[in-house]
């Protein structure tokens, strides 16, 4: 595995997920517009607490997945159809380089998309971390674990269903996850049964852990516990379940 063919192909993929216009809409636009409407639209169940305190963690938390889960997979699916990963296995680059170079992509992604979203809120909507310039770092790093969770998850997928089905369910699950996992519904409204499935989410502890950095809060190993367990998980069955060949 060449270095500089990882950082090529890398290159590319991050190139092609800018490019996209529909993945430019699940990575940025989707979560930048929950952020944006629902601090200027007094809707949410906040009580008098402040409305960007309880979103920044959770569309942090939902670009990762909007990435990691989405995009990357969606992406992933169709070289998989079109016969472009088969054909990557006998470069170079080889399987083992892919992978890293398909991660590599995504933290470049989420990379952009912490920026925008941190610098959105502290800049325009004057919103500012109880934790401090700590609990900002600790969030950079929540945010990195969760893409490479949620990609792991979304290689999952892209390898073993076929490109539309990926695109189907991918979108299914992004969806089903904004709902339950506490982005921009607070759990303590939803129905006991719900809000327990949404804490054991990929995303329910991605946000819990998120808003515990970010508070300056103990008490988030249980969280990050589970979205670690959410990644083992999806790394052991991606990685004995992907299929190369459409």
């Amino acid at each position: 595995m060449s270095g500089r063919a990882v950082l090529a192909q890398a290159r590319l993929e991050t190139r092609l997920l800018l490019r996209s216009s529909e993945s430019l809409l699940v990575t940025l636009g989707i979560p930048l517009g929950v952020l944006v409407f629902f601090t200027q639209v007094p809707v949410l169940p906040v009580g008098d607490g402040d409305a960007a305190t309880f979103l920044v963690p959770g569309v942090l938390g939902l670009s990762a997945t909007a990435t990691g889960l989405v995009a990357s997979a969606i992406q992933t699916a169709y070289e998989r159809k079109s016969g472009a990963l088969k054909l990557l296995g006998a470069t170079p680059l080889g399987r083992g380089g892919f992978v890293v170079a398909k991660l590599t992509s995504v933290v470049a992604m989420l990379g952009v998309q912490a920026v925008l979203v941190l610098g959105v809120a502290l800049v325009g909507l004057g919103w500012r971390p109880a934790g401090g310039a700590a609990g900002l770092g600790a969030a950079v790093g929540a945010v990195l674990l969760t893409g490479l969770v949620m990609a792991a998850l979304g290689l999952l997928l892209a390898g073993t269903l076929t490109a539309e089905l990926t695109t189907a369910v991918s979108n299914a699950l992004f969806l089903a996850l904004l709902l339950l996992g506490g982005v921009a519904v607070d759990p303590a409204v939803l129905p006991d049964a719900l809000a327990a499935i949404g804490g054991v989410t990929p995303l329910g502890a991605a946000v819990g852990l998120l808003r515990g950095v970010l508070d300056g809060a103990s008490g988030t190993g249980a969280a990050l516990a589970t979205l670690v367990g959410w990644g083992a998980l999806g790394t052991f069955a991606a990685t004995r379940t992907f299929r190369w060949d459409a």
